[in-house]
């Protein structure tokens, strides 16, 4: 459920590049405490670009990153980390000759790495699997698998703010569906979460608000459920 108040997070007025591409165009968007928001887009409409802007991977032209009113936009990925903020990368992105363990434990790095049976045991109580899959190699796990780890070492860090880059890409039907409702329940605890999501329907039936990216420049935003009703949704989503 989003929350009132200062936003935890802000992009304002965005410029970002890739050499002499223009990639984000005055992007400006929040997310508050608690709320969860969805980033829809076609593709290359600079949702990852987003994603990797907030985290510090890329560094704006111009514009500001504002994390709790604070100005962030030149502090290094793990200073940003550190404050609360962590991300389910596209494609996992997971260290196949370690174990499910150890790429866990990876998540609990930067805050120090305390209280790791405490933070495992809220890991195994969301993803049963990774408990018996906890001594398997990374590489050895299914698709489905994978994505439980890199939500798992995200939430290893504790976060405030998960930000998750296209959760049921090379997913089945079935397994989006399950990954979804998890992340549901992630939010449900009071994480607040940024998901960049080409599914727009099921973006939209979990979350608070959405905005429409195409071409690096907001397009539409909304409620979810005014997105969801919305006919300009389809065009400004496929970029029509």
């Amino acid at each position: 459920m989003s929350q009132n108040g200062a936003a935890l997070l802000s992009l304002d007025s965005v410029d970002t590049y890739y050499g002499p591409i223009h990639i984000l165009q005055g992007l400006t968007l929040e997310v508050k405490a608690g709320e969860f928001v969805c980033l829809l887009g076609g593709n290359a409409s600079g949702k990852s670009t987003t994603l990797k802007t907030i985290l510090g991977i890329v560094r704006p032209r111009s514009g500001r990153v504002l994390l709790d009113g604070e100005d962030v936009t030149g502090w290094p990925v793990p200073r940003r980390i550190a404050r609360g903020i962590a991300i389910v990368p596209e494609n996992r992105r997971l260290f196949g000759q370690m174990t499910v363990r150890e790429n866990l434990e990876l998540g609990a790095v930067l805050r120090g790495g305390d209280k790791l049976d405490e933070d495992f045991g809220r890991i195994h109580a969301l993803f049963p699997r990774l408990l018996e899959r906890r001594d398997q190699l990374a590489c050895t796990l299914s698709g489905g698998e994978q994505q439980m780890v890199a939500m798992g070492r995200a939430l290893m860090s504790r976060p405030r703010l998960l930000l998750m880059d296209e959760p049921s890409m090379g997913l089945s039907p079935a397994l989006v569906q399950q990954n979804f409702q998890i992340i549901k329940e992630v939010h449900a605890s009071g994480v607040a979460v940024l998901m960049v999501e080409q599914n727009a329907t099921m973006a939209l039936s979990i979350a608070d608000r959405g905005y429409v990216l195409s071409t690096g420049e907001i397009v539409l935003q909304g409620t979810a459920a005014e997105l969801l009703r919305s006919e300009d949704l389809k065009r400004a989503y496929l970029g029509r």
